[in-house]
């Protein structure tokens, strides 16, 4: 009789398998990050909108593009219930849109509990704003500075309020370039503009805390996350076949927009927060940013230098 011999490097394909299944799980929840608790959640932008509808809030959304924005808010109503959800213009690339918006907000509204700086573009070509401004940083950054200190006296009288600046993990390894914010000495390069502005979001969100200590107004910046969005399609239009290359990793691997919009709804909603105010955030929980983020000096210059350019008088 033939003895029967079982190599013993033979591989056991079954387990090696379901290990590579649990494992991936494994990664696809930690990439998802935490989910906010506190009552309930939904989703970056048209879902934090959502979320905040569904806690009965009246929501304002200020957007750009007027149509997507009303189909947005049309589905929010059906979704929630609420049907307290209006849609105002808003071009954050224009420092006049801004002041009519934030004019049109004032004598309109009665009270504002949460503002959200959601918006922003990421990594596009070197593009100038009708005021002269490159967009990454007039979008990302002073175009929301202005509209915050516009509405600042509003937030003050609402108190407690809440702003969340939603900034990203890219403010690592960025730098606010003082002497050339706007990349009209040195080439244009699209990463270091974005995380410049990344880093804007970070150090603005912290001087307001500071400006606004024992006034009721807490101040939150925040990475959502690697999220699946349009926000990168300028990358793509540099490189046609990255996004075919990059749809499965990307499935697996980024947020969905509402896994996104978890660490912004904490900001806005959480019990409690206000000893945080001026902290980073990311997967619902407060986190040490990069040391170029938590530079008071820097941030002070950065204010002072923001209110000249966005011709703000009155300020904090």
């Amino acid at each position: 009789m033939m003895d029967r011999v079982i190599p013993s490097d033979r591989v056991n394909y079954g387990a090696v398998i379901a290990l590579a299944a649990v494992s991936l799980i494994l990664l696809r929840k930690w990439i998802a990050g935490g989910v906010c608790k506190s009552r309930g959640n939904n989703g970056i932008g048209k879902e934090t909108a959502r979320e905040m509808a569904h806690r009965g809030a009246r929501v304002v959304m200020a957007c750009r593009d007027l149509t997507s924005a009303e189909n947005s808010a049309d589905s929010i109503h059906r979704s929630t219930g609420n049907g307290n959800v209006v849609v105002r213009h808003l071009n954050l690339a224009s420092l006049y849109s801004v002041r009519q918006f934030a004019k049109e907000f004032i004598a309109t509204e009665e009270r504002l509990d949460i503002l959200i700086n959601n918006a922003g573009v990421m990594m596009c070509p070197k593009w100038i704003t009708e005021d002269g401004f490159e967009t990454q940083f007039a979008v990302n950054h002073l175009g929301h500075f202005l509209l915050t200190n516009l509405l600042l006296g509003m937030l003050k009288r609402s108190s407690p309020s809440r702003v969340a600046n939603v900034s990203s993990i890219a403010h690592v390894g960025g730098k606010i370039e003082f002497d050339d914010l706007f990349f009209d000495k040195s080439p244009y390069g699209p990463l270091a503009s974005y995380k410049q502005s990344k880093l804007a979001n970070i150090i603005f969100s912290r001087e307001l805390a500071r400006r606004t200590k024992g006034a009721g107004v807490s101040s939150y910046s925040l990475h959502p996350g690697v999220i699946r969005t349009g926000l990168c399609r300028h990358v793509e239009s540099w490189f046609p076949m990255l996004k075919t290359i990059m749809t499965l990793p990307s499935m697996l691997l980024m947020k969905t927009p509402w896994q996104g919009a978890q660490t912004s709804i904490c900001c806005a909603v959480t019990e409690g927060l206000e000893r945080k105010s001026g902290c980073y955030f990311s997967d619902c929980a407060d986190k040490d940013p990069a040391p170029e983020g938590k530079d008071d000096a820097v941030a002070r210059r950065l204010w002072e230098e923001s209110a000249r350019l966005d011709e703000l008088n009155d300020q904090c």
